[in-house]
């Protein structure tokens, strides 16, 4: 990758670059889940890493899902915790770790991908939409964690469900 970053799979000793200085270590517990999962083949837990500045960026993907509009282990999977640091934002990189991650989402024989998106964030559903990413559903965005204390947390966060062909142009996607 240019600009001496690289696009790689997550290793254990990258979990604490991923709290980012503290911004993120309340999900310090579900950083470690998603790396158990990846251990299990469940989930797939992107980074960019470069150089000089360690871990910029994050995608995961979570391979199949009891609530199969998002993943179904075959063909749909379903991306989550995509983020790029503030320095790094609006330079490419979000964009190249999206299109890699579709590319290998893709070779595996999946056709679509899924995610959700705040509805308070403008900017990130352009983002999506203008990487093919449509809106088909609006959700309550609830959810559940288990904090760096032990506590759990529950989120709120209305979203919009999105979604993608990564088959666009070659054998149609089925709904």
């Amino acid at each position: 990758m240019n600009q001496n970053g690289v696009i790689r799979l997550l290793r254990i000793s990258d979990l604490p670059a991923l709290e980012w200085g503290g911004e993120y270590v309340h999900f310090r517990q579900v950083y470690r889940e998603i790396y158990e999962q990846y251990r299990m083949g469940r989930t797939l837990p992107w980074v960019i890493d470069t150089p000089t500045d360690g871990i910029i960026g994050q995608l995961f993907v979570q391979l199949d899902s009891q609530n199969k509009r998002l993943a179904d282990g075959v063909l749909r999977a379903y991306l989550f915790s995509f983020r790029v640091k503030p320095k790094f934002q609006r330079k490419g990189w979000g964009t190249k770790l999206l299109s890699y991650v579709e590319m290998v989402l893709l070779e595996q024989g999946f056709q679509w991908t899924t995610l959700r998106v705040s509805k308070d964030n403008d900017l990130a559903r352009q983002f999506y939409e203008h990487r093919g990413y449509s809106i088909v559903a609006e959700e309550l965005g609830e959810w559940k964690y288990i904090d760096h204390r032990g506590i759990q947390q529950v989120v709120t966060d209305p979203s919009f469900r999105m979604e993608k062909c990564l088959r666009y142009g070659k054998t149609p996607c089925e709904s």
